[in-house]
């Protein structure tokens, strides 16, 4: 009995951390989202966009960073001008996204110098552009995270080359193979076609000279060509058997024969 050893097969199991990880980017993508939203929108309205569209407006930069990043994830085994396409597609929405947002800080930041904290353009600038980032870094988060490798688990495996039980591993004892299947298995030497192919319908087996000889008694069939089926008649007219593979292998010999013959002549 074959002793099986340890292999890593694949498992769908998850940590147990996983779930709360993708929760807590999920919350994270929506606060970020929602930061950027706003100033989003606030420009489109300065844009002179209809008021009903200006909340469309977001929608289109972000989301479309959203998705930009997603397809950069399924196209990670495309062609390198497909991915620097998305790539740069992503980059230029990202960059739209983080220069309407600070942007939009700077100039209220210059219409609130008197307020009770003044920042100077540059920290509210830096201090905006963290919503769009956010954003686009969880997107990607929660996608590493849900297209994370599953774990391998190690299962038994046979050392033998056999064919093993799926519930056991242990090797079954091999079943007996009928003499049909034997006469019809490819030969595959010299030696091996001497020898009888046992028995097929009651009778013997028809070793490849035998079949040979047979065979050129037999009539050509249509076009002058050798004919298979009239060989199989001959050879069973002499009470003996022949597999399939064995007389394809007869059927080209002789066909082989013949047109050197014809082209001798």
């Amino acid at each position: 009995m074959p002793s099986p050893t340890l292999a890593a097969g694949p498992s769908t199991g998850l940590p147990p951390l996983a779930p709360a990880i993708r929760t807590g980017v999920a919350l994270l993508a929506v606060a970020a989202f929602a930061l950027s939203y706003d100033a989003l929108r606030q420009m489109a309205a300065a844009s002179h966009i209809h008021p009903a569209l200006t909340y469309a407006f977001p929608l289109v930069i972000d989301g479309f960073i959203a998705i930009g990043i997603g397809s950069l994830l399924v196209l990670r085994t495309a062609p390198l001008s497909a991915r620097l396409y998305v790539s740069a597609l992503v980059g230029i929405a990202t960059a739209t996204s983080i220069w309407a947002n600070v942007l939009h800080a700077i100039r209220l930041n210059q219409q609130n110098r008197r307020s009770a904290l003044a920042l100077d353009d540059l920290t509210v600038g830096a201090i905006s552009a963290i919503a769009p980032l956010a954003l686009a870094g969880a997107v990607h988060l929660y996608l590493l995270v849900q297209r994370r490798p599953t774990r391998t688990e190690p299962h038994p495996e046979p050392h033998n080359d056999g064919a093993t039980s799926p519930e056991d591993g242990v090797a079954p004892t091999p079943a007996p193979v009928p003499d049909a299947d034997v006469a019809k298995a490819p030969a595959v030497s010299v030696s091996q076609r001497t020898k009888p192919r046992g028995k097929r319908r009651g009778r013997p087996s028809a070793t490849f000279e035998q079949a040979v000889e047979i065979g050129r008694t037999a009539p050509t069939g249509r076009g002058g060509q050798i004919s298979r089926r009239h060989i199989e008649a001959a050879v069973h007219a002499k009470g003996l058997g022949i597999g399939r593979s064995r007389l394809d292998e007869v059927k080209n010999l002789l066909q082989a024969e013949l047109d050197q013959a014809r082209t001798t002549a």
